[in-house]
């Protein structure tokens, strides 16, 4: 199953710059641009629309909302059918979601448009003006499927202050944070809110949490997967929305019926080798199976592997055998997740959040925050961030000394299926969390690795030199003098060398309460190299409201004034400081400059 598109058009040529912008940034998917470069032409544009409106899972014009509004018209159906519209102005100050705000993905779509170009997402919908979540979009972000049920009347029952109840059976529950969930009651079998991997009356979510094991005689037809699958899913009642993905031995992941199953449903195949199928233990093995595979199983084995740890067998081996026309034989079992595992389908963002200030808060940051559901990080940090967060996202806050917690916490979110952000101060590859979150990521199978983005900001060290002048003009290195993950004499002999090479420096994490002297005694050292004349800068709360930003000598360095929350920048040997301010020529005297 192919990913439905997300087209993006304007109605002058000066919207181009604006669309090739959201297409870089994976926004939209395709740009459509008149035939003849320059203009539309009569009719040209409402030809267009018709032919893509089926397929694709959203529009975003630029334009005025009326022309939009006039040209889509004729093309409107049904509201669970029709793709979402999303309208920008020219400038990209606004993006309105015309159409499809809730179900279509709409809003969510404006609000990172708005996030990436710095504008505004224009919401009108009364759950987002009320700031709650909408009951019939909420889960999309967490990567859940919507199933069967009337959903305008769910909707119109709370415009009347009718909630419904509630009846949740799988995964954590912790999206029962979001506001506008927290006060329904929890419901009776037939609520009409449900959250479940079984199909059955009333509104449905289905999480993807079944993993479907698969095996098959070579050549086996299509027709007698899907007939499989179709009945053994109504046969337990399970929703096709539930599902997670396939799995079956490796040794037919090159299987024609099989890959187009997947592909026509959009599910990810997981194939085993026959010694990982033979570890599982299982209700049905099949000698025959294990003369040929090397494994007694393969559907239970595989189903039970794909799911994880924790998971059960929802359906035993199920066998279905050709009918007139078709060829081979296969086996169906299911197994349920834990919680939902959807590795596939996740993403683990890594902010780099910058100093402190949400001006200084990079464009690429600020999209993958307005598209993750959770943001994982340091409290404070998370506090900085606080103002752009919406109520459809969670926070999740942790301590300063949890980082490896905080980075399992994000990856377990990312393989369930959700968009998870990671946030760090500064950038998160210089101190952050990318490293660690990328070792942890490592370690998993690699179908089991959500998808993984680092996203830069700006460091300490940069907004530091900035407002002292021009201090890293010449080489320069950092050095973080917290010896909690690195020994003392290594960071000594680190010390020693920047020293010897004249290196202007940059000190992380200088000084706490329970170390209190790796300051005094780097000043040591780097005095060894440099005169006790050599400028040095110290900026602490970079980017906040206390932000204070002084300059002294290595010789006379007020250590009793630094703390965890000071960078301090030692100049080199040619530094120096005039009218307040600090720079380190890029040449040593007498060299020219290139």
């Amino acid at each position: 199953m192919t990913e439905p598109l997300i087209w993006g058009f304007g109605l002058s040529p000066q919207a181009e710059p604006l669309l090739q912008r959201l297409l870089g940034a994976g926004l939209i998917t395709r740009v459509a641009l008149p035939p003849d470069g320059e203009r539309w032409q009569s009719g040209e544009l409402s030809l267009f629309l018709g032919a893509t409106w089926p397929q694709c899972r959203a529009l975003v014009a630029v334009g005025a909302c009326g022309a939009i509004t006039r040209l889509v018209a004729p093309l409107l159906h049904h509201k669970h059918h029709d793709p979402a519209v999303v309208v920008l102005d020219p400038e990209g100050r606004y993006a309105v979601p015309l159409l499809g705000g809730h179900g279509a993905g709409g809003e969510a779509l404006a609000q990172r448009i708005a996030a990436l170009l710095g504008g505004d997402a224009v919401l009108t919908g009364a759950s987002a003006a009320a700031g709650q979540v909408a009951l019939d979009g909420f889960g999309a972000p967490w990567g859940w499927r919507r199933g069967g049920g009337d959903w305008s009347a769910l909707m119109k029952g709370i415009q009347r202050q009718q909630p419904p109840q509630l009846r949740h059976e799988h995964g954590n529950g912790r999206w029962q944070q979001l506001p506008g969930l927290q006060g329904l009651r929890a419901g009776p079998a037939a609520a009409p809110l449900v959250v479940s991997v079984e199909r059955g009356a009333g509104c449905r979510w289905h999480p993807p949490a079944l993993w479907l094991g698969i095996g098959c005689e070579r050549g086996t037809s299509l027709s007698l997967l899907e007939r499989l699958l179709e009945q053994g899913l109504a046969a337990q009642g399970l929703a096709p929305e539930a599902v997670a993905g396939l799995a079956s031995a490796d040794r037919k992941a090159d299987e024609p019926a099989l890959l187009e199953l997947a592909e026509r449903r959009g599910w990810p195949l997981r194939c085993f080798s026959s010694a990982e199928l033979a570890a599982v233990a299982v209700p049905n093995p099949s000698a025959a199976v294990l003369a040929e595979l090397g494994t007694a199983s393969v559907a239970e084995a595989g189903a039970l592997l794909a799911a994880g740890p924790g998971a059960q067998l929802r359906q035993t081996k199920r066998i279905e055998r050709a009918e007139a026309g078709e060829q081979g034989a296969a086996t169906l079992a299911m197994a349920q997740a834990r919680q939902q595992w959807a590795p596939q389908r996740g993403q683990l963002h890594l902010i780099g959040s910058g100093p402190g200030s949400l001006e200084l808060l990079t464009p690429d940051a600020r999209a993958a925050l307005a598209e993750s559901c959770i943001w994982v990080g340091y409290g404070l940090y998370l506090d900085l961030l606080e103002p752009l967060r919406r109520p459809d996202q969670l926070r999740s806050d942790g301590t300063l000394t949890e980082e490896r917690q905080r980075c399992q916490e994000a990856l377990e979110l990312a393989c369930q299926g959700l968009t998870v952000a990671l946030v760090s101060s500064g950038d998160s590859g210089i101190y952050g969390m990318a490293g660690l979150a990328l070792e942890q990521w490592m370690a998993l199978a690699e179908p089991d690795r959500p998808r993984f983005s680092v996203h830069p900001g700006i460091s300490a060290l940069q907004l530091a030199a900035a407002r002292a002048g021009a201090p890293l003009m010449h080489d320069f290195c950092t050095i973080s003098l917290s010896d909690r993950l690195t020994p003392w004499e290594v960071i000594e002999r680190r010390l020693r060398a920047a020293a010897a090479g004249d290196f202007v420096v940059a000190l992380y994490n200088p000084r706490s309460r329970g170390r209190d002297w790796q300051l005094a005694r780097a000043q040591e050292l780097l005095l060894e190299g440099r005169p006790a004349t050599t400028p040095v800068v110290l900026a602490r709360q970079l980017g906040r409201a206390e932000e204070a930003v002084s300059l002294h000598s290595l010789g006379n360095l007020p250590v009793e004034q630094v703390d965890m929350l000071t960078l301090v920048l030692v100049g080199n040997s040619s530094s120096r400081v005039d009218g307040g301010r600090m720079v380190t020529p890029r040449g040593y005297p007498g060299a020219e400059l290139s």
